[in-house]
């Protein structure tokens, strides 16, 4: 197999490579000393100059020529007229990786970046990173020995997956930040660390909107939080984080809550009010129940997040405020649009990056670290530490993973749990006796969420005919009324599944619970469809 060719690309240095007498040979000389190592041959030289300095890049090609006969050296005029304009610069440089022709099968490239002004030494990094040169970095240097004028020559691959330790210490900084994105909760839900390491990726790479959907206590708030330290950690913005529910605010308030206002824009206004979207500039504006706004503010909000300009109320001067935009919401803006309550273009733009963040009842494996999660937390905040005994724990937690456990208002219901039993135990530990009395709450502050009708008013005739129950056996009918009782509570196919069958999980091979389910309602002739709220 043929051995590929070496090839040079370098600026010449107008400083460090001049010579136009004898005394040029008893100084090192960076373009014309790399050709003068035993153990690096180069078989050709591209040698970038601009047209002002072309008598010493004649010089320095005779030179290479004296000393490494077997170099083949190449001028290139580049036109840099100012060699400290970045973008002038890399413009130039970049138009020559362009136009040039690599053969990267037969020739193996080297880019020196000893030579030119700090800005073409940047340049050709990132040119080489981007991989438009493909090659590698060369890097020159003279030696201490006066009569040693070769110098020594060091080289830098940028593939970065061929540094184990910097792989390494990658993947560790990686794993802090998906460990910081959870609090430090070691969960357990493979769905859920997956939609983590994705939102990871996106706040650490992007500044487009995020859009995050779940249930009312899934932590879209406490992940939001989260998102901005970690992107103010690794300094991908300088602003702040403002939070705003869309819930609390509505009218005029809504638009000079979020907008601004001018002095007498409407009766009250006595004076100016710059709006959360300036506030929220160079940093993050969380719109938590994104959907409850109007229309109107929807309509702004698009303007502010496409053109980074808005109008306060009230004034013909626009602002400018450039922020990123994370938006929270419980529901269904996509059903939403369709009925004309969300606007489409808006959902279009903030749809980029959507994130579903399940609710505690479909990450029930995750109740265990959560617990413990909580318990620090209670110590942090009240400064005393509180533990639970293992008898203790273990009646909570088969009560908490148990389709029993509801959790309409997901973490939140199970912070105040733990609030509650840390609260009233003695001597710092939560004992059985406080955890069955918290059962015994639990099930009480949930018993009209879990029953949406009364017994006089069942939900059987709502999707069978008299003919249709009559026909059923008692047993039956009690058994289709608990079902369709569990299927109006749930946002899915698969999470009533999941609740109706849990216990069985461990014993099946397969876990298709939603299509179990599907099954079963069509015994009955009913659908999904027909059910859900």
């Amino acid at each position: 197999m043929t051995a590929k060719r070496n090839v040079v690309i370098g600026l010449l240095g107008v400083t460090l490579d001049q010579g136009k007498n004898r005394k040029r040979w008893s100084h090192w000389r960076p373009t014309v000393s790399i050709c003068q190592h035993e153990d690096f041959l180069v078989d050709r030289f591209e040698l970038l100059f601009q047209e002002e300095f072309r008598d010493l890049a004649n010089v320095v090609v005779r030179d290479i020529e004296s000393v490494s006969p077997e170099t083949e050296v190449r001028l290139t005029e580049v036109p840099l007229p100012n060699p400290w304009d970045f973008e002038g610069v890399y413009g130039a440089l970049l138009d020559f990786a362009m136009q040039y022709k690599f053969n990267s099968e037969k020739e193996r490239y080297f880019v020196h970046i000893t030579t030119g002004s700090h800005v073409a030494q940047i340049c050709l990094f990132l040119l080489t990173e981007a991989r438009y040169m493909p090659g590698v970095l060369l890097q020159s240097s003279p030696k201490s020995e006066p009569r040693n004028i070769a110098g020594t020559l060091s080289t830098v691959d940028l593939d970065l997956s061929k540094y184990d330790a910097i792989a390494s210490r990658f993947a560790t900084v990686r794993r802090e930040g998906l460990s910081f994105l959870k609090d430090g909760i070691e969960t357990r839900s493979k769905t859920f660390n997956e939609t983590i390491e994705r939102i990871e990726r996106v706040a650490i790479a992007s500044r487009a909107p995020i859009l995050m959907m779940g249930p009312t206590g899934a932590g879209k708030s406490r992940l939001a939080r989260r998102i901005y330290e970690l992107k103010k950690q690794r300094r991908r913005l300088d602003g702040p984080l403002i939070e705003v529910n869309c819930a609390t605010i509505r009218g005029e308030g809504a638009m000079s809550a979020l907008f601004g206002h001018t002095k007498g824009a409407f009766t009250g206004a006595a004076g100016s009010r710059d709006g959360m979207l300036l506030a929220a500039n160079k940093g993050i504006l969380f719109l938590d129940e994104i959907g409850e706004l109007g229309s109107d503010e929807q309509a702004m909000l698009l303007g502010a997040i496409e053109e980074k300009r808005f109008y306060p109320l009230g004034s013909d001067r626009a602002v400018t405020s450039d922020f990123q935009l994370i938006a929270g919401t419980n529901r269904d803006l996509a059903a939403a649009c369709r009925k004309g309550q969300f606007r489409e273009d808006l959902f279009a733009r903030i749809n980029l990056w959507t994130f579903r963040l399940p609710g505690l009842a479909e990450r029930r494996e995750d109740i265990a670290p959560n617990l413990d999660y909580e318990l620090e937390r209670f110590a942090r905040e009240q400064g005393s530490r509180v533990t639970i005994n293992k008898e203790a724990r273990t009646r909570f937690l088969r009560f908490a993973e148990s389709p029993d456990a509801l959790w309409p208002a997901s973490f939140r219901d199970l912070g105040a749990a733990v609030m509650r039993m840390a609260t009233l135990c003695d001597g710092g530990r939560i004992n059985v006796r406080i955890v069955e009395e918290e059962i015994g709450r639990m099930r009480d502050q949930w018993r009209d969420a879990a029953t949406p009708t009364s017994p006089g008013d069942p939900l059987l005739p709502r999707f069978l005919s008299g003919d249709e129950i009559d026909a059923l056996d008692l047993f039956d009918r009690v058994q289709l009324e608990h079902v369709l009782l569990v299927c109006r509570q749930s946002r899915s196919l698969s999470d009533a599944g999941r609740t109706l069958f849990q216990a069985s999980l461990s014993r099946r091979k397969s876990s298709n619970d939603a299509d179990r389910l599907r099954k079963y309602l069509a015994k009955f002739g009913l659908e999904w469809k027909q059910i859900a709220r």
